[in-house]
């Protein structure tokens, strides 16, 4: 009885922990959003900002990677 409480406990944790991977997609989209915003506003400018979008794009998915790295974890390490 005890390790199936353990279990549903991980697994409620790692479902918790998935919400960080919605939380990646919706940083993702506003990071591009905001780009294609500014470039549609100014597009000689656009070219010199793809990198810096980039970035923001990468960091955004790094805390998606981390979340689903918390879940992996929560799961199959108990």
């Amino acid at each position: 009885m005890e390790g199936d409480i353990v279990q549903m406990g991980a697994y409620v944790g790692a479902g918790l922990a998935c919400t960080g991977m919605g939380g990646a997609a919706v940083g993702v989209g506003h990071v591009v959003g905001n780009y294609i915003s500014g470039a549609l506003r100014n597009p000689s400018a656009a070219a010199s900002q793809t990198a810096t979008m980039f970035i923001g794009i990468a960091f955004a998915e790094a805390l998606g990677i981390f979340s689903f790295l918390v879940a992996l974890l929560l799961m199959f390490a108990v």
